[in-house]
């Protein structure tokens, strides 16, 4: 019999994804452990055939779709989204993998509350196709980002990020496969931060407390 451990869960987060969900499951199992301070309340996905969605499902998790292709502006989607984020009361919305240029009103609505994952070392490489553009330009280093989520797209302070080195016989997949080993660490860990109260935006600038761990 498992144990219901969610009533000492101090933050409750909203999960949006459009795809496979890897970085969901990564925060799902960090959330099976008793000591971590956050749970998923809802996932949200603007894709039925996302596979995150299955994830939601077998982790016992609220899932719910919302797809942009029923609204004729991005504007009109994002208030839905916010309507629908909104009813589960979340205290971080966590995008992980949701493919959608989020509007002036939704970052805003969620400022200092809203967080994405990126395969690059930003403020290099925003944007998609980071592997192949990386070995493209001969990189050497290569990794993931965490960051807050504002205006600028992929433009937000930066919370956390992992080195990859570029091995000379990578590919983009061989790459963007050590990258992911490297998302997985590190998005469970800044939203362990977040709920912790020592991880807050505070103007324009992500700051952390220290408080002796981690």
């Amino acid at each position: 019999m498992s144990i219901d451990n969610t009533m000492n869960k101090s933050l409750s987060v909203v999960v949006l994804i459009s795809g496979n969900g890897s970085n969901l499951q990564a925060l799902i199992d960090a959330a099976k452990e008793e000591s971590y301070p956050a749970r998923i309340c809802a996932v949200i996905s603007n894709r039925s055939d996302a596979y995150g969605l299955q994830r939601a499902r077998d982790a016992g998790i609220i899932q719910k779709v919302l797809s942009h292709r029923d609204y004729a502006e991005r504007e009109s989607y994002d208030q839905a989204l916010m309507s629908l984020i909104d009813s589960f009361n979340p205290g971080l919305v966590a995008l992980a993998g949701f493919m959608r240029i989020l509007s002036e009103a939704f970052v805003t609505h969620y400022s200092g509350r809203l967080i994405n994952i990126h395969p690059s070392l930003l403020p290099e490489y925003k944007g998609l196709n980071t592997h192949q553009r990386v070995l493209d330009s001969g990189e050497e280093i290569h990794g993931a980002s965490v960051h807050f989520v504002t205006l600028e797209l992929d433009g937000g302070p930066l919370i956390l990020q992992s080195p990859v080195p570029v091995l000379a016989d990578d590919t983009a997949e061989t790459l963007a496969a050590r990258v992911l080993k490297q998302e997985h660490i590190i998005y469970p860990q800044a939203v362990k931060w977040f709920a912790e109260e020592r991880l807050k935006l505070v103007d324009g600038v992500a700051m952390l407390a220290n408080k002796g761990e981690d």
